[in-house]
């Protein structure tokens, strides 16, 4: 092959995967999300989330959601990964988007996992999604405005880097601290029972509406344009760590309800 070609299909190439790597909470968050989940799952349901998986763990399959996208039969399934909300909405207030929500997304997932005629292929493709998008919920840039796509405009930099808001929270606060998701899962704070009871209580839109919270704050922390350094990853990847806890501690809830 011309070198100059090679060159030139390698820029395409590549550039194109960075396009489309910040899209979604990033890889280490989805599998460390999963990999909690998995401390928190009955016996029953573990064996069961087992057989539908064929032995993969729920870490191994939390990015089949995004690895989909590149699949034009999937396009269905993209406006599951979010839910666009003014900041002074709830969930109950909000305009919904006809293609559907992530609050959508999940209750579709859930519905496919506890139809008793479900088949086999229907349920692994459902409980894979359930777990992706249990763990983009966390993610407060998901939960985002509409006018600037969650935001995905909101130019900012990331050590100098040019970036944007939502892949900010996605993948640098995380990518920032060099932790594998192993990292990440097993140094996940210590919860007292009451506190874990806590972090379960409440419905689906509950949990949207407290997760927009944390977005409202999110879009408080920066100015467009602004350089986010040491002292931005310093106030917020706690927040990160605590997201990435609930979102496992939750989707084993959900998951126990359905198969336990």
């Amino acid at each position: 092959m011309n070198i100059k070609l090679f060159l030139v299909i390698s820029f395409l190439f590549f550039s194109n995967v960075s396009e489309k790597k910040s899209i979604f909470w990033g890889k280490n968050g989805h599998r460390a999300t999963g990999q909690i989940a998995e401390e928190y799952l009955t016996k029953r349901a573990k064996k069961r989330i087992n057989k539908i998986l064929k032995g993969q763990s729920l870490a191994f399959v939390s990015t089949f959601a995004d690895e989909i996208k590149s699949d034009k039969q999937y396009n269905a399934y993209y406006s599951w990964h979010y839910i666009n909300m003014d900041l002074d909405e709830t969930y109950a207030t909000a305009e919904k988007n006809p293609k559907g929500d992530l609050v959508t997304g999940i209750n579709s997932c859930i519905a496919v996992l506890k139809k008793e005629n479900s088949s086999v292929e229907e349920m692994e493709f459902h409980l894979k999604m359930l777990v992706h998008l249990i763990g983009d919920l966390h993610q407060p840039m998901h939960i985002g405005r509409r006018e600037d796509k969650g935001g995905n405009t909101v130019k900012v930099e990331w050590f100098g880097r040019d970036t944007n808001l939502h892949s900010v929270w996605d993948e640098s606060l995380i990518n920032d601290w060099g932790m594998s998701y192993l990292e990440l899962a097993n140094n996940a704070k210590e919860l007292s029972k009451k506190q874990v009871e806590s972090i379960e209580k409440g419905s689906l839109t509950d949990w949207v509406d407290e997760v927009h919270g944390l977005t409202v704050e999110v879009y408080k922390s920066v100015v467009e344009g602004e350089n986010l350094r040491y002292r931005y990853s310093y106030n917020h990847f706690g927040t990160v760590r605590a997201q990435l806890q609930k979102g496992g501690i939750r989707l084993a809830k959900v998951l126990n309800e359905i198969f336990d």
